[in-house]
């Protein structure tokens, strides 16, 4: 998978809590994600692969691919870096 621009593609180490029916457990305010840099859009700068970031959970994109979670989102959504 290929991010464009400033886009982020990661794969999750650390799920959040959830339901069966995909309700966030727990505190009604935003959680991060914890995840693994998979690949970088051509726009990003201070994240590259392999990094270990932490995202708020509600700005990403999440996808399921060959048994594997991943999630794509904005570099300005990156918090922090592990």
């Amino acid at each position: 998978m290929k991010p464009l621009k400033d886009r982020i593609v990661a794969v999750v180490e650390k799920p959040l809590e959830t339901t069966k029916s995909g309700i966030l457990l727990g505190e009604a305010k935003e959680k991060p994600a914890y995840v693994v840099v998979e690949s970088v859009g051509p726009e990003v700068k201070d994240v590259k692969k392999g990094d270990k970031i932490i995202c708020k959970d509600y700005s990403t994109t999440e996808i399921k691919m060959d048994g594997k979670e991943y999630i794509i989102v904005k570099e300005e959504d990156v918090l922090a870096t592990l």
